[in-house]
This record gives C-alpha cells, structure tokens and sequence, in this order.
C-alpha cells in the first residue's frame, strides 16, 4: 500500500509535512515526499492528516460479564471506528480480572480482533482495596499496568506499597481518585444544578483529597502513576506542583472532562452523569490549561457503555458513564485545536506517542520500521453522530455537530475502518 499525499503528522519526531508513505508486511517501510511502486494498492490522502493510529489508556469494554453493554468485538469495533489502532482495557469486569486465568482467556479473545487489545489488572482481588493481587504472576501473563478503576484505593498504606511493587515492575498504576466519605450522590458535581435537582452530589474535594494523598505516595515510591480522568482544577495545580517535586506522575482528561460543564445535566440527564462529575467552567478551563501546559499528558476516553434501559432510569439510580471512542478525535479537533488551545500535533501526541511511551507500548509514532498503524481524518469535515458501531449509544454529543472526521483506521497495514463508500 502507499498512502498519498497526506499530510503526516508524527508527533514522537515533529514531522508535519506533506509525504507518501509504503507499507508492506505491516510495517513502513518508507517516507518520502514521493513514491512509486508498481501493483501497490494507492490509498489517496490528499487533503487528509495522516497521524499514528490513537492509543487510548482507558476503555471498558464490558467482557466478560457485561457483555449486554459491549463486548471486545463491538469494542473493538467502535475503536476502529473513532480512529484507535491500540487501546486497553480496564479489570472491574465479572469475574475482575485479578488473577492469570480471567486475564490470559480475556488476551486470547482480544488477540482475534482487528485492532491491538491489551489488558490491565486489578490492584486488589475483589477491587477490595485489601489484599493484593500476584503483580509479578499478571505482568508476566500479559497485564500492561495496574488499576482499580471505577473504585478508589482508600487505604494509604496499601496503595503505597502496590505504587511501589509497580515501580520494581515498571509498569504504571492508575487510580481513581474519589473519597465516598464526600459524596452522597455520585455522578453529579456539588454545586449548583445539583442544587437546582435537589440533591447533594460529588463535591470536587472527593477528588482533590486523594490526588494530594497520591501525589505525596508517587513522590515516595518512585511509580509511574496515573491520575484517571481528571475533573477538577486544584488537582491540576497538585499534580503541576508534585512533578516539579520530582513525582513521576500522569494524568488523563477525558473529552467529556474538556467539553462540557455540569450545566449539560439539565440538557441532557443521565447522559452527561459520570464518575468523576463534569464540574464548572472554570475547572474545564483549568484542564485545558493543563493539556496546554503538558501538565496533563494523556487523553483517555474512558469509554463506559451502558443499556438505554440502565440509562432512562431516575438521575440517582443510572449508572454513571458515557460512551467516547467514536467521539474523541472530533472533540478534541472541535473543543481543543479549533480554538487555538492545542495544535494539532501536541493533541495527537496525548493520544498516540505518550500513551505509548508510559505502557512500553511499541506504536505511536510514524517512523520507518515501525508499525504500520494510523488515523487518516479530515480535519475539517464537520459530521453529527447519530449511530455508533459500539452496542451502546449513551452519549451526550449524539446529535451535537463536531469537527473533525475519521475516513480510514489501518492497523498492521491493514485497512480495519473506511469511511469512504
């Protein structure tokens, strides 16, 4: 294959120029501002970004156990769809995946599909927060990283001393980072719409209590930690502060965290509910600031799939989460480059070289020998979501116009989603 006249966009090098490029057993194997081979299929791309296939640190996919939400084909299908080539999965599914038999069954899945899956697992059995999984026993099954996701670590003593057995590992831990002691209704920012619903909801302090906490551990232990979805301003500040300390510490924005406020409760219900809550303004602004400044260095979807049936329910019983591969690179285009916030090789550089770079992942970038992976967009070409490739539509940018369209995912060298008809 060679793709034509694309203007590829390597965020791992600079490059941000006009150039063909040859692929052949799945792997590039030239750049150059102009190639010609004969009996090689021509992709054209002229008006197009060609970038390195999207990574996406924080999926869920559902499987095994909630496969009624999504499923690994339906998520990898989405992927493909909203421009990822590599994405990983988080462990709170049923059973957790918090032991070699759950994680090696669920890689042997995922390794059938057209896109690369990998899998984190469980800091603790059960998500108990007690007692620690055979860190050493997962890694060497498969396992990328370490997470808890979706349920916080509130003993210090033992989240510190799992940031440590990650860092003898070297493989990142992430947490999720919100204190019930706060919350009475979670999903929904304290403040003024939950006040306008009459209820109490998750004030931003949940978050801020154990980011400060975990800043100071990641400090002490040397680990590569995570901050998950990001939503609120003072955590911003702990972390810019604790990585000038020396901390060796990342944190995710999820398009939703960057785009929206709490004001899209009323518009759109259960929908816009998610853990952590969108807050205000002013904490949106402040994580922009923080993607601008590269205080926050990845963008993750952390894509949640839940039934229309599960989501219609009373605003204090749905489950919280939205849906987001398909959606992410157009939100960012839409809400980051469009008004100057980030360029486009700084976003694709949060959503490709970086994820790489912190999961020894070998993808990424756009350089020859490496793998043949890529996002080919229009980044100019507006489009309404209206139907999704993943088995849930909860969303709140269905029917929202967005910038920014994806026309061809290939992974491997491999055409794995075409736009065009």
């Amino acid at each position: 294959m060679i793709i034509k006249h694309g203007l590829v966009v390597d965020p791992a090098s600079g490059l941000s120029e006009h150039m063909d490029i040859l692929v052949k057993n799945g792997k590039i194997a030239r750049i150059a501002p102009e190639i010609s081979e004969d009996s090689e299929e021509i992709l054209e791309a002229g008006g197009l970004v060609v970038g390195p296939g999207l990574i996406d640190t924080h999926v869920h996919f559902r499987d095994p156990g909630f496969t009624y939400k999504e499923d690994i084909h339906t998520g990898a299908k989405a992927s493909a769809k909203g421009g990822f080539t590599t994405v990983i999965c988080m462990a709170n599914t049923s059973p957790t995946v918090d032991n070699t038999d759950t994680l090696k069954d669920t890689l042997a899945r995922a390794s059938k599909e057209d896109i690369r899956i990998f899998q984190a697992a469980a800091i603790s059995r059960s998500l108990k927060g007690r007692d620690e999984v055979d860190m050493l026993a997962l890694k060497e099954a498969g396992a990328c990283g370490f997470t808890d996701d979706g349920i916080p670590l509130l003993n210090a003593e033992f989240c510190y001393q799992a940031m440590k057995n990650a860092a003898k590992l070297n493989v990142p831990i992430s947490l999720h980072e919100e204190d019930p002691a706060f919350i009475r209704n979670n999903g929904i920012n304290h403040g003024k719409v939950s006040d306008a619903l009459g209820i109490y909801g998750s004030p931003s302090i949940a978050e801020e209590a154990l980011v400060a906490r975990d800043c100071l551990l990641a400090l002490r232990s040397g680990a590569d930690v995570v901050i998950q979805h990001i939503s609120s301003g003072v955590s911003i500040d702990l972390i810019r502060t604790y990585k000038k300390l020396g901390a060796k510490l990342h944190a995710e924005a999820t398009p939703h965290h960057f785009s929206l406020t709490e004001d899209a409760v009323l518009e759109h219900g259960t929908l816009a509910k998610m853990n952590p809550p969108l807050r205000t303004e002013n904490d949106r602004q402040q994580i922009i600031a923080g993607l601008a400044d590269g205080t926050i260095d990845l963008i993750a979807t952390d894509h949640a799939p839940h039934s229309t049936e599960e989501k219609s329910k009373p605003i204090t019983e749905a489950p919280s989460g939205i849906i987001g591969l398909e959606t992410s690179l157009a939100l960012g285009i839409t809400n980051l480059v469009k008004p100057g916030y980030l360029t486009m090789i700084q976003l694709l550089e949060k959503m490709t070289v970086n994820p790489a770079k912190l999961y020894h992942l070998p993808y990424g970038t756009i350089q020859e020998g490496a793998d043949a992976d890529f996002v080919i967009f229009d980044p100019d070409e507006t489009w309404i979501p209206k139907e999704y490739a993943s088995k849930s539509s909860n969303s709140p940018f269905t029917g929202e116009e967005l910038t920014g369209k994806v026309k061809y995912t290939i992974c491997g060298g491999n055409v794995v989603y075409s736009d065009i008809k």
